[in-house]
């Protein structure tokens, strides 16, 4: 089968290619399993210095990495470049800290000796998502390889030379053969994959549907498995809130690789004292936000990655407005082949797809409520619990509202973003597991404890 990946730049098709036979599968699984030994008995040492390797690797091609993001899904060239650069750096991070991380844990008991240890479980599958083709794999890759697990990549179909380009990146900076696979397949290959007894685990990030199917098949199969699923993120905005420091941070939030980020914000939940002028603000800083060529340095806004993805945001969109949601800005598809102007919906209510459900795109909804208190019971009203930040003059305020967001991440006077030194996932239909810090390492090891008597 012959899968097109086309550019949503332009509307051209960028690359074809053919979907993997039984056969290849079998071969690339066979080669991770049979690196698996040698790679999980190497040290510590020597898997760091592969990272590191892996890393200088990664910023010694940025440029060619970024032009294939960009023609594949769109991404604007300083955010590709940026998303590189947080590859290489992460795995630095693990080179640097997994001594700390898998050092056996020493635990009082009435034993001569006894202690946790860390041990790697074998081959990961890791099927990843589009958004960030090279971030959310090494979000998981960087640990996984140095905790001495080997791994296979199932790719979103949309960035196939993305999964191409990261096997070559670590081929050129010298993993041994068979460590890391790439899996050019589709969804019902996948689930054969996953019930392969070669694969003891697997990571999604992905959609709330996807999880669903890929956590069902890992469980049939009693397989441990890690979901990093949507997310409808609160952008909480207190009455005494910095406006300047809060529509800089929203509008980045919101409008940050198209709308198209799990951790992004987007319902915008205003107390009513400051809620027109942040409006107001809001509104005038999004519709600067220009949207067209990604490898233009003038553009401020990507196109979205594919026109079906930019058609089903604007039913929701249109939904939306026929429940009752006023316009203030965009909502209108742009001419060119997947462009989705920056957009702001007021007046959200309970009953609208802008409010019970994840808009993928770069479309704001704008929840106005009485007070904090009311503020942290919609922040919490929905299905999804990935992250939420709180906006306030007063910190201690803030995190006190913090503290009650019901997610797996809490930021105040920031935006929420992924950050390798803490751990990232989510909470409710957002997922279960978590990536990056120690968590991250050591949710596919076997935590196992010795006990001498």
């Amino acid at each position: 089968m012959t899968v097109e990946t086309i550019n949503p730049a332009t509307g051209k098709v960028e690359y074809r290619h053919e979907l993997m036979t039984a056969a290849q599968v079998d071969a690339v699984l066979g080669a991770a399993q049979a690196a698996f030994p040698a790679w999980s008995q190497r040290s510590l040492a020597e898997r760091g210095g592969m990272l590191r390797a892996i890393g200088a690797e990664l910023r010694r091609r940025r440029e060619d990495l970024q032009r294939t993001m960009s023609a594949e899904m769109g991404k604007l060239r300083k955010e590709a470049l940026a998303e590189i650069d947080k590859c290489a750096d992460a795995c630095d991070y693990y080179a640097a800290h997994a001594d700390g991380y898998l050092a056996d844990q020493a635990i009082a008991t009435e034993a001569q000796r006894s202690y946790v240890r860390y041990e790697p479980l074998g081959c990961v599958l890791a099927v990843m998502p589009w958004n960030f083709p090279f971030w959310q794999v090494f979000r998981f890759l960087a640990p996984a390889l140095m905790a001495g697990n080997v791994a296979v990549l199932k790719h979103a179909s949309n960035v196939p030379r993305c999964a191409d380009l990261i096997g070559q990146v670590l081929d050129a900076a010298g993993l041994p053969a068979g460590v890391f696979g790439v899996l050019h397949i589709d969804n019902e290959q996948a689930a054969g994959v996953i019930r392969d007894a070669r694969v003891v685990a697997v990571t999604l990030t992905g959609s709330e549907r996807a999880g669903r199917s890929v956590a069902g098949n890992a469980g049939q199969q009693l397989k441990k498995c890690v979901m990093e699923l949507g997310g409808s993120d609160a952008f909480v905005v207190l009455e005494d809130a910095d406006l300047d420091k809060t529509v800089a941070g929203a509008v980045a939030s919101r409008f940050g690789n198209a709308g198209q980020t799990c951790i992004a914000a987007k319902r915008f939940i205003v107390v009513e004292g400051i809620a027109d002028a942040f409006v107001q603000r809001f509104v005038q800083a999004a519709a600067k936000l220009r949207l067209g060529d990604p490898q233009d340095e003038g553009t401020t806004l990507a196109p979205m990655a594919r026109q079906d993805l930019r058609d089903e945001l604007h039913k929701q969109v249109r939904d939306s407005i026929s429940a009752g949601a006023t316009v203030l800005l965009g909502c209108t598809p742009d001419d060119s082949h997947a462009g989705y102007p920056a957009s702001i919906l007021d007046g959200v209510q309970p009953g609208m797809p802008a409010y019970d459900e994840e808009l993928f795109g770069p479309v704001a909804s704008i929840l106005r409520v009485a007070d904090e208190a009311e503020a942290v019971r919609v922040a919490n009203d929905t299905t999804f619990g990935l992250g939420g930040s709180v906006w306030t003059g007063d910190a201690a305020r803030g995190e006190r509202v913090a503290r009650q967001l019901q997610v797996g991440a809490a930021f105040v006077n920031t935006i929420v973003r992924s950050d390798v030194r803490l751990p990232f996932g989510g909470t409710k239909r957002s997922g279960f597991g978590r990536e990056l810090a120690d968590h991250g390492i050591h949710e596919f090891m076997n935590i196992k404890s010795v006990y001498v008597a």
